[in-house]
Protein backbone atom coordinates (compact mmCIF):
# COMPACT_ATOMS: atom_id res chain seq x y z
CA UNK A 1 0.00 0.00 0.00
CA UNK A 2 1.51 3.46 -0.83
CA UNK A 3 2.27 5.69 2.11
CA UNK A 4 -0.44 8.74 2.02
CA UNK A 5 0.89 11.82 2.30
CA UNK A 6 0.78 13.86 6.02
CA UNK A 7 -1.60 17.17 6.07
CA UNK A 8 -1.35 20.22 8.05
CA UNK A 9 -4.55 22.69 7.23
CA UNK A 10 -4.25 26.14 8.71
CA UNK A 11 -8.06 26.28 9.11
CA UNK A 12 -8.92 30.07 10.18
CA UNK A 13 -12.38 30.89 11.07
CA UNK A 14 -14.67 28.30 11.05
CA UNK A 15 -17.07 30.37 8.69
CA UNK A 16 -14.77 29.47 5.91
CA UNK A 17 -16.95 26.57 5.70
CA UNK A 18 -19.74 28.13 4.07
CA UNK A 19 -17.75 30.11 1.56
CA UNK A 20 -15.64 29.38 -1.60
CA UNK A 21 -11.88 30.80 -2.01
CA UNK A 22 -8.76 29.66 -3.36
CA UNK A 23 -7.86 28.57 0.31
CA UNK A 24 -10.65 26.11 -0.39
CA UNK A 25 -9.57 25.26 -3.88
CA UNK A 26 -6.17 24.43 -2.59
CA UNK A 27 -7.75 22.33 0.04
CA UNK A 28 -9.95 20.36 -2.17
CA UNK A 29 -7.08 20.00 -4.19
CA UNK A 30 -5.20 18.23 -1.57
CA UNK A 31 -8.06 16.12 -1.08
CA UNK A 32 -8.08 14.84 -4.03
CA UNK A 33 -4.37 13.89 -4.65
CA UNK A 34 -5.12 11.70 -1.41
CA UNK A 35 -7.21 10.11 -2.80
CA UNK A 36 -9.68 7.89 -0.85
CA UNK A 37 -8.07 7.04 2.15
CA UNK A 38 -9.47 3.87 4.23
CA UNK A 39 -9.80 6.68 7.20
CA UNK A 40 -8.52 10.13 8.69
CA UNK A 41 -6.64 10.71 11.96
CA UNK A 42 -7.71 14.38 12.83
CA UNK A 43 -5.38 16.29 15.53
CA UNK A 44 -7.64 19.66 16.17
CA UNK A 45 -6.62 22.90 17.87
CA UNK A 46 -10.15 22.40 19.15
CA UNK A 47 -10.09 19.22 21.62
CA UNK A 48 -7.82 19.85 24.70
CA UNK A 49 -7.87 17.34 27.89
CA UNK A 50 -5.92 16.07 30.65
CA UNK A 51 -4.62 12.99 29.35
CA UNK A 52 -5.63 11.54 25.68
CA UNK A 53 -8.72 10.89 24.15
CA UNK A 54 -9.53 9.16 20.92
CA UNK A 55 -13.19 9.34 19.61
CA UNK A 56 -13.97 5.55 18.66
CA UNK A 57 -17.94 6.00 18.07
CA UNK A 58 -19.57 4.79 14.85
CA UNK A 59 -21.04 7.64 14.11
CA UNK A 60 -19.31 11.03 15.45
CA UNK A 61 -21.59 14.30 15.84
CA UNK A 62 -20.67 17.21 14.27
CA UNK A 63 -20.33 20.41 16.97
CA UNK A 64 -20.54 23.49 16.65
CA UNK A 65 -18.44 24.94 19.20
CA UNK A 66 -18.14 28.37 18.19
CA UNK A 67 -20.40 31.32 19.39
CA UNK A 68 -23.77 32.74 17.85
CA UNK A 69 -21.92 35.72 16.85
CA UNK A 70 -20.83 33.99 13.65
CA UNK A 71 -24.62 33.41 12.26
CA UNK A 72 -26.89 30.50 12.05
CA UNK A 73 -26.10 29.24 9.02
CA UNK A 74 -22.35 28.00 10.09
CA UNK A 75 -24.66 25.97 12.72
CA UNK A 76 -27.20 24.49 10.11
CA UNK A 77 -23.76 23.14 8.85
CA UNK A 78 -23.48 18.75 9.45
CA UNK A 79 -20.50 16.58 8.30
CA UNK A 80 -21.88 13.28 8.85
CA UNK A 81 -18.67 11.38 8.18
CA UNK A 82 -18.60 8.39 10.08
CA UNK A 83 -16.67 7.22 12.89
CA UNK A 84 -14.00 3.90 12.49
CA UNK A 85 -13.53 2.19 16.38
CA UNK A 86 -11.11 -0.13 15.11
CA UNK A 87 -8.86 3.08 13.49
CA UNK A 88 -9.50 4.12 17.52
CA UNK A 89 -8.07 1.04 18.85
CA UNK A 90 -5.19 0.99 16.51
CA UNK A 91 -4.02 4.34 17.84
CA UNK A 92 -4.84 3.32 21.44
CA UNK A 93 -2.27 0.83 20.62
CA UNK A 94 -0.47 3.03 18.94
CA UNK A 95 0.32 5.32 21.51
CA UNK A 96 0.82 2.50 24.69
CA UNK A 97 1.95 2.26 26.98
CA UNK A 98 3.29 5.39 27.63
CA UNK A 99 -0.22 6.89 26.87
CA UNK A 100 -3.37 5.17 28.11
CA UNK A 101 -5.50 6.65 25.35
CA UNK A 102 -9.40 6.87 26.61
CA UNK A 103 -11.75 5.48 23.85
CA UNK A 104 -14.47 8.05 23.42
CA UNK A 105 -17.86 6.84 22.85
CA UNK A 106 -20.14 9.82 23.63
CA UNK A 107 -18.49 12.94 24.89
CA UNK A 108 -17.19 14.96 21.49
CA UNK A 109 -17.43 13.93 18.00
CA UNK A 110 -16.08 16.05 15.16
CA UNK A 111 -15.12 19.68 15.84
CA UNK A 112 -14.83 23.00 13.82
CA UNK A 113 -11.00 22.44 13.29
CA UNK A 114 -11.68 18.97 11.60
CA UNK A 115 -15.13 19.66 9.71
CA UNK A 116 -14.64 22.74 8.80
CA UNK A 117 -11.97 21.85 6.61
CA UNK A 118 -12.52 18.21 5.63
CA UNK A 119 -15.88 19.26 4.42
CA UNK A 120 -14.14 21.19 1.41
CA UNK A 121 -10.90 18.55 1.23
CA UNK A 122 -13.68 16.21 1.79
CA UNK A 123 -16.88 17.13 0.22
CA UNK A 124 -19.22 13.77 0.46
CA UNK A 125 -18.53 12.77 3.68
CA UNK A 126 -17.55 8.99 3.09
CA UNK A 127 -14.26 8.93 4.53
CA UNK A 128 -14.12 7.62 7.84
CA UNK A 129 -12.64 10.03 10.85
CA UNK A 130 -10.95 9.58 14.06
CA UNK A 131 -10.33 12.33 15.88
CA UNK A 132 -6.98 12.59 18.66
CA UNK A 133 -7.25 15.02 21.73
CA UNK A 134 -4.13 16.66 22.88
CA UNK A 135 -2.97 16.26 26.38
CA UNK A 136 -2.34 20.03 27.33
CA UNK A 137 -0.19 19.54 30.66
CA UNK A 138 2.57 18.34 28.14
CA UNK A 139 5.24 20.18 26.04
CA UNK A 140 6.07 20.77 22.69
CA UNK A 141 8.47 17.81 22.56
CA UNK A 142 5.65 15.59 23.50
CA UNK A 143 3.15 16.02 21.34
CA UNK A 144 6.24 15.97 18.46
CA UNK A 145 6.92 12.52 19.95
CA UNK A 146 3.31 11.25 19.71
CA UNK A 147 3.39 11.54 16.11
CA UNK A 148 6.46 9.81 15.83
CA UNK A 149 4.37 7.14 17.40
CA UNK A 150 1.60 7.66 15.03
CA UNK A 151 3.81 7.05 11.96
CA UNK A 152 3.09 3.87 10.99
CA UNK A 153 -0.50 4.95 10.15
CA UNK A 154 0.34 6.77 6.67
CA UNK A 155 1.66 2.89 5.70
CA UNK A 156 -2.02 1.52 6.47
CA UNK A 157 -4.50 3.94 4.21
CA UNK A 158 -4.65 6.29 7.17
CA UNK A 159 -4.50 10.39 6.40
CA UNK A 160 -3.15 11.71 9.08
CA UNK A 161 -4.18 15.72 9.70
CA UNK A 162 -3.09 18.37 12.06
CA UNK A 163 -5.51 21.26 12.04
CA UNK A 164 -4.64 24.96 13.51
CA UNK A 165 -2.65 27.82 12.44
CA UNK A 166 1.00 28.64 13.10
CA UNK A 167 0.61 32.11 13.89
CA UNK A 168 -2.85 32.63 15.61
CA UNK A 169 -3.69 36.04 17.83
CA UNK A 170 -6.94 36.87 18.09
CA UNK A 171 -6.22 39.34 20.75
CA UNK A 172 -4.86 41.57 17.91
CA UNK A 173 -6.29 40.48 14.67
CA UNK A 174 -7.81 43.59 12.10
CA UNK A 175 -11.06 41.74 12.04
CA UNK A 176 -12.60 44.19 9.41
CA UNK A 177 -9.40 44.40 7.48
CA UNK A 178 -8.89 40.38 6.11
CA UNK A 179 -6.41 41.15 3.58
CA UNK A 180 -4.20 43.65 5.39
CA UNK A 181 -0.24 43.63 5.42
CA UNK A 182 0.47 41.13 8.49
CA UNK A 183 2.13 42.04 11.12
CA UNK A 184 6.24 42.36 10.57
CA UNK A 185 6.48 39.44 13.44
CA UNK A 186 3.77 37.26 12.12
CA UNK A 187 5.78 37.22 9.17
CA UNK A 188 8.96 36.20 10.53
CA UNK A 189 7.97 33.87 12.68
CA UNK A 190 5.92 32.34 9.92
CA UNK A 191 8.45 32.20 7.62
CA UNK A 192 11.27 31.06 10.28
CA UNK A 193 8.61 27.81 10.61
CA UNK A 194 8.30 27.40 6.94
CA UNK A 195 11.76 27.41 6.45
CA UNK A 196 12.48 24.83 8.85
CA UNK A 197 9.71 22.61 7.68
CA UNK A 198 11.09 22.78 4.08
CA UNK A 199 14.41 22.00 5.47
CA UNK A 200 13.11 19.00 7.54
CA UNK A 201 14.52 20.53 10.59
CA UNK A 202 11.90 19.33 13.21
CA UNK A 203 13.80 20.54 16.07
CA UNK A 204 13.51 24.32 15.22
CA UNK A 205 9.64 23.71 15.12
CA UNK A 206 9.52 22.13 18.47
CA UNK A 207 11.71 24.74 19.68
CA UNK A 208 9.56 27.28 18.07
CA UNK A 209 10.05 29.86 21.65
CA UNK A 210 13.54 30.09 20.26
CA UNK A 211 11.98 33.12 18.09
CA UNK A 212 11.33 34.95 21.70
CA UNK A 213 8.86 37.87 20.79
CA UNK A 214 7.95 36.78 17.82
CA UNK A 215 6.67 33.60 19.19
CA UNK A 216 5.60 34.74 22.04
CA UNK A 217 3.10 37.04 19.59
CA UNK A 218 2.52 34.37 17.03
CA UNK A 219 1.51 31.67 19.98
CA UNK A 220 0.18 32.93 22.62
CA UNK A 221 -1.42 30.01 23.36
CA UNK A 222 -0.22 26.86 21.83
CA UNK A 223 -3.54 24.80 20.64
CA UNK A 224 -3.40 25.86 17.62
CA UNK A 225 0.58 25.53 16.95
CA UNK A 226 0.66 22.07 18.62
CA UNK A 227 -1.62 19.78 15.56
CA UNK A 228 1.71 21.00 13.15
CA UNK A 229 3.83 18.71 15.49
CA UNK A 230 1.93 15.84 15.31
CA UNK A 231 1.92 15.79 11.52
CA UNK A 232 5.46 16.26 11.53
CA UNK A 233 6.20 13.69 13.84
CA UNK A 234 5.00 11.18 11.07
CA UNK A 235 7.56 12.89 8.42
CA UNK A 236 9.50 9.97 6.79
CA UNK A 237 12.96 11.00 5.52
CA UNK A 238 13.40 12.28 2.28
CA UNK A 239 9.76 13.57 2.18
CA UNK A 240 9.26 17.03 0.45
CA UNK A 241 6.83 19.73 1.78
CA UNK A 242 4.60 21.68 0.16
CA UNK A 243 3.27 25.04 0.96
CA UNK A 244 -0.44 25.94 -0.25
CA UNK A 245 -2.15 28.07 0.78
CA UNK A 246 0.61 30.59 2.46
CA UNK A 247 -1.23 33.54 3.23
CA UNK A 248 -2.04 35.41 6.01
CA UNK A 249 -5.56 36.83 7.25
CA UNK A 250 -6.32 39.58 9.35
CA UNK A 251 -2.93 40.23 10.22
CA UNK A 252 -2.36 37.40 12.72
CA UNK A 253 -3.55 34.80 11.32
CA UNK A 254 -1.87 32.33 9.07
CA UNK A 255 -3.75 30.46 6.42
CA UNK A 256 -0.36 28.25 5.79
CA UNK A 257 -1.44 24.32 4.83
CA UNK A 258 1.77 21.97 4.66
CA UNK A 259 1.44 18.58 2.65
CA UNK A 260 3.92 15.94 3.41
CA UNK A 261 5.26 13.46 0.80
CA UNK A 262 2.30 13.67 -2.05
CA UNK A 263 3.11 14.36 -5.34
CA UNK A 264 0.47 14.73 -8.42
CA UNK A 265 -0.82 11.04 -8.59
CA UNK A 266 -1.38 11.51 -4.54
CA UNK A 267 0.95 8.91 -3.61
CA UNK A 268 3.91 9.59 -1.20
CA UNK A 269 7.87 10.04 -2.92
CA UNK A 270 8.65 8.06 0.11
CA UNK A 271 6.22 5.06 -0.64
Amino acid sequence: MARLPAVFFGHGSPTIALETNDTTAAWRRIGVEAGKPKAILCVSAHWLTRGVGVTAMARPRTIHDFGRGLGEALFKVQYPAPGDPALAARVKALLAPEVDVVLDQDQWGLDHGCWSVLSKAFPDADVPIVQLSMDATKPPAWHYAMGRKLAPLRDEGVLVVGSGNVVHNLGVMDWPGRWAQPYDWAVRFNDYIRDAVAADEPQKVVDYASQGQDAVMSVPDPDHFWPLLYVLGTRAPGEAARFEPDHFEHKSLSMMSIVLGAHENGASKAA
